[in-house]
């Protein structure tokens, strides 16, 4: 990842609702949740979640998979964690002991 898709992705997720709908899709998991679903749970109009769902798109913070009319979105884990590793690659100048908390705190245990 660079710059400017890290820049890309903070900001995506700079925003209230996107946040928490990334969070959301998070919990979902690989099953995702409609788009309807995700406006519904978090008590938005569906074209307001149609734009914000397209900026964490764009930002490769989620993936969408087609069902016939149903378009359903899905945390983009690989987005994810390439932000992450952006936003540490020189964390605590290459002492593992210091940034080992760390990664065990953001370690997945699905």
């Amino acid at each position: 990842m660079d710059k400017t898709s890290a820049l890309l992705s903070l900001a995506a997720l700079g925003h209230d609702t996107r946040l928490e709908t990334f969070r959301l899709l998070v919990h979902a998991g690989a099953e995702g949740i409609p788009a309807g679903g995700i406006a519904s749970r978090l008590g938005i109009v569906q074209n307001t979640m149609s734009a914000h769902l397209k900026v964490l798109n764009h930002a490769g913070l989620v993936g969408t998979e087609r069902e016939g009319r149903i378009v359903r979105y899905v945390a983009s884990m690989t987005g994810f964690r390439d932000l992450l590793a952006y936003l540490m690659e020189d964390c605590c100048k290459g002492a593992p002991e210091l940034y080992r908390p760390i990664t065990q705190a953001v370690v997945c245990r699905c």
